[in-house]
């Protein structure tokens, strides 16, 4: 009996060493295996094209910036700061739709404030810690939030909103653009961080990709706001008119110095994924938060370029989760940039002669109420 005994013993032994019969080895396997996965599920892309109607685009710049964007969730607007035309919208649903938050990109609002009423000049140095400071330049290519916050609070609300809607803010951007809807300015202090929070952040305040467009578009062409128009046929391409908002009332320097901090943030800063080349400059201002109305996280990047005949805005706006942010907004437009360069966008018909010397100008009423 002890010899039968054996025998199934022995033969269930053999067949653990050649991994027949090893459930247990292969629960302990399969538990190694799921802790040794180094990644984690993607979220699936989106297509931001769709819905889209391309008429009267520029398609070379639509093809680059719908290459660029990829499947972000997010929006690209492209405009030509000389004249206030949209060259390309991608994803027009979103970008026409009620604002975001705007994050750090409020600081150039904020940045202009201050140097028009005399706060803060460009070389001026703010203590944000006991061992630490920052001129303006530093400031906004570091985008530091304390810095920020602290000018906010020495300008006061009412400053901070007159610059905000002489920037454009609060109101639409476009001339007669089927679909858009403008963003918000808060009327009284924000209660969740109060001015200083405005003015870093951008609480309480919602922007769309179309007002930051025309605000950096007036930075570009050195202060003239013009009405953002999207012409959707060839016959509205050829008879295209430029229509001026307002000129902006600001210190004579206060557009160039702040350029020296969108210039560093490409350079050094928070936008370094957008630099491609030296030669050709790209200034510009990242923004990363989160939108806790429409509960995504947000990445912002507006900027401009200072190089040959066709210069461009190119604002970049992504939704959706941790994988977005001011950084990598920035690296799409890097692509954007970077695509056009490699076709000789910027160079093409530098001799081209304008079509008019001066743009028809439009005035409705006084820029934003009492004059600071």
């Amino acid at each position: 009996m002890k010899r039968f005994f054996l025998i199934p013993c022995v033969a269930f032994t053999l067949l653990q060493l050649v991994g027949i019969a090893a459930p247990s080895q292969q629960k302990k396997t399969n538990r190694a295996r799921k802790k040794k996965l180094p990644y984690k599920a993607k979220v699936p892309g989106v297509d931001p094209t769709m819905g889209d109607n391309v008429d009267g685009d520029d398609l070379v710049i639509r093809r680059a910036a719908v290459a660029a964007l990829g499947t972000f969730a997010g929006s690209v607007v492209v405009v030509d700061p000389t004249s206030g035309r949209i060259l390309s919208i991608v994803n027009q649903k979103l970008a026409l739709k009620t604002g975001f938050v705007p994050c750090s990109t409020i600081k150039l609002v904020t940045a202009l404030a201050a140097l028009t009423e005399g706060v803060v000049s460009k070389n001026t140095t703010i203590f944000t810690g006991r061992y630490t400071s920052y001129n303006l330049t530093q400031a906004l290519a570091r985008s530091n939030n304390q810095y920020f916050n602290i000018l906010g609070t020495r300008l006061g609300f009412d400053r901070v909103r007159h610059y905000a809607e002489m920037l454009g803010l609060g109101e639409k951007a476009g001339l007669n653009i089927t679909g858009e809807q403008p963003g918000y300015l808060p009327l009284e202090v924000p209660k969740n961080g109060g001015v200083g929070m405005m003015t870093s952040f951008g609480t309480g305040i919602s922007m769309t990709p179309l007002e930051l467009a025309a605000l950096l578009g007036a930075i570009a062409n050195g202060g003239t706001m013009y009405y953002l128009q999207y012409p959707r046929t060839q016959d509205d391409v050829e008879r295209f008119t430029p229509k001026v908002k307002h000129a902006l009332q600001l210190a004579p320097t206060g557009i160039e110095d702040i350029k020296f901090g969108m210039r560093g943030a490409v350079d050094f800063g928070t936008a370094r994924r957008a630099g491609y080349d030296a030669s050709e400059p790209i200034l510009g201002k990242t923004g990363t938060c989160t939108d806790f109305q429409t509960a995504s996280h947000m990445g912002w990047f507006g900027s401009f370029n200072e190089v040959g005949a066709h210069r461009l805005v190119v604002v970049v706006m992504l939704t959706g989760g941790s994988n977005v942010s001011g950084p990598i907004a920035a690296g799409v437009a890097g692509s954007i940039y970077r695509r056009l360069s490699a076709e000789r966008y910027f160079v093409a018909d530098a001799t081209e002669k304008k079509r008019s010397d001066l743009p028809e100008i439009i005035t409705t009423m006084p820029c934003c109420g009492v004059s600071h």
